[in-house]
């Protein structure tokens, strides 16, 4: 599904972001990107959908390098990547609706897009998709008018809207109180695996990747220094990755909360199909 190999980022500047780093991810699997702040978290996210161009190697996405690829080839990969933001990247003065709906500018002419008249599938599946992330009773509400979580769904849904092959998120629980970062978290890794589709989430909040993630890989100036089940990651390992401090404190549950009421009521209407 998705192969980086030796990625390099040098900045003008000359500070060197990425260093050497390798990892496959493969179908289905959600992993936690975790390293202190300039540990090259984001700058690997973004290397990946080209939204930063690498200064070397390769990234290999459903065969194809995409460190090659320019105009309409990037454009076209770039239509299987679904991104989500730490800032939620919403037009504020749009509906709901709309918003969700952007998610498929890759894929329809300019003039729908202008004109805001999208193919009654896509309006439908984006429907769909609201009910699924908690938000069917806010369609029409602007996205200026929501709270922090109900953006972030808002998010999930308009990437997920792309239908995407590989999910990128960026700290999607920096702005938000714990109670709704673990929900958010939930909802993603939920999403994922209905769909069997891979994620890599960046995250500054090491119990939630512990509690949410199948595969946590630790970045420390540049480069890979842990890349293995979150079950590994002990306080000598956070200490490679953080360096020294009291680690004693960091606790996650073995096992996942239970599912959310939107979930369960998904789950049922899904098994109501079959």
């Amino acid at each position: 599904m998705l192969r980086v190999s030796s990625l390099s980022k040098r900045y003008k500047t000359g500070d060197e972001a990425l260093h050497g780093v390798s990892f496959d991810l493969p179908a289905g699997q959600v992993v936690a990107l975790i390293g202190p702040s300039g540990s090259g978290k984001s700058t690997l996210i973004r290397c990946i959908n080209r939204l930063v161009k690498p200064t070397g190697g390769s990234i290999e996405f459903n065969g194809t390098d995409v460190t090659r690829l320019g105009g309409r080839g990037l454009r076209r990969a770039r239509r299987h990547m679904g991104m989500i933001f730490q800032e939620y990247a919403l037009v504020e003065r749009l509906s709901v609706m709309e918003n969700v709906l952007s998610g498929r500018l890759g894929y329809v002419p300019f003039w729908r897009s202008f004109l805001r008249r999208f193919p009654q599938a896509d309006v439908d599946k984006a429907f769909a998709l609201l009910d699924r992330v908690g938000l069917s009773d806010q369609v029409d509400k602007r996205a200026s008018a929501l709270s922090g979580g109900q953006r972030q769904r808002v998010g999930i849904a308009r990437a997920l809207e792309q239908d995407p092959k590989l999910l990128l998120v960026d700290e999607p629980t920096a702005s938000l109180d714990p109670k709704t970062a673990r929900q958010i978290m939930r909802l993603i890794c939920e999403v994922c695996r209905e769909r069997g589709l891979p994620a890599i989430v960046s995250l500054h909040d090491v119990p939630l990747a512990k509690l949410f993630a199948d595969r946590i890989v630790g970045l420390r100036a540049g480069e890979i220094v842990f890349d293995g089940e979150p079950g590994a990651l002990d306080t000598a390992m956070l200490t490679q990755i953080y360096g020294e401090e009291d680690w004693t404190q960091i606790h996650a549950d073995d096992k996942l909360e239970p599912e959310s009421d939107n979930a369960q009521r998904h789950q049922e209407r899904m098994a109501g199909l079959t």
